[in-house]
């Protein structure tokens, strides 16, 4: 084994301890939690290194990157998420290597995304992004997202959508607002807005919250998907 593969297997041992622990302390099975280990910045070489240690969902954010990158590893059984903030005319790129868009925001994206997928001849999972800093009103909060009163009409345009499938929603914990520094109560108010949205959509059950340093609340509130970078992949040299 490489220092590189023995060192992203300690990392992975040490995520996972962290997921089971958290599973056990609110009574959730370990299998109700899925790790999506984000990518993002790291070389191919070090995805084919977590393919082969087990690892399975992978997470990028930037189409220029992303694009070789799937390319490369496209002999790998990995399903890639994009988690970025993601401009209307990148739609038809990631639309060819991802298999869910976890950052859906606002009406033209479901469009693009829509179309890119229809000429792809693929269906393009995708998960409303929720600004938790976003008042009423608002369209969009600083990280990205669409504010919770606008989740509702995101969520139909996308179940109504040609190639594409509604599988649920996804947030960053907020720095500014009322949530700000609670991560757990964002979190529990993102799993109250997926409760809400199952009468109308009973298959979006992906709840997706929760990074490296405040996963354990995630998990605490009822996340069904945590997203990993820096406590997998560590401060090894990045690209660019």
């Amino acid at each position: 084994m490489t220092d590189r593969k023995a060192e992203l297997a300690a990392n992975l041992a040490r995520v996972e301890e962290r997921i089971a622990s958290a599973c056990a302390a609110v009574g959730r099975k370990r299998e109700e939690v899925t790790l999506i280990v984000v990518t993002k910045t790291y070389p191919a070489s070090d995805v084919r290194l977590l393919a082969e240690l087990g690892v399975r969902h992978v997470a990028e954010n930037k189409d220029q990157e992303a694009a070789p990158k799937a390319a490369d590893c496209a002999d790998l059984p990995l399903v890639w998420h994009f988690v970025g903030q993601l401009q209307t005319n990148k739609a038809r790129s990631v639309a060819g290597y991802a298999h869910l868009v976890q950052s859906v925001d606002r009406p033209r994206l479901v469009t693009a995304l829509s179309a890119a997928a229809e000429t792809a001849g693929r269906e393009l999972g995708c998960l409303v992004q929720v600004a938790l800093d976003a008042e009423a009103g608002e369209e969009r909060g600083a990280r990205g997202g669409a504010a919770p009163d606008r989740v509702e009409e995101l969520a139909g345009l996308l179940a109504a959508a040609p190639g594409l499938r509604f599988d649920g929603l996804m947030t960053v914990a907020p720095l500014a607002g009322p949530y700000a520094g609670r991560e757990q109560e964002a979190f529990a108010r993102l799993v109250e807005l997926s409760s809400r949205l199952r009468a109308v959509h009973p298959a979006a059950t992906m709840v997706s919250a929760g990074m490296s340093g405040d996963l354990e609340q995630a998990v605490a509130a009822g996340a069904t998907h945590v997203r990993v970078g820096t406590a997998v992949l560590g401060s090894r040299p990045r690209l660019g």
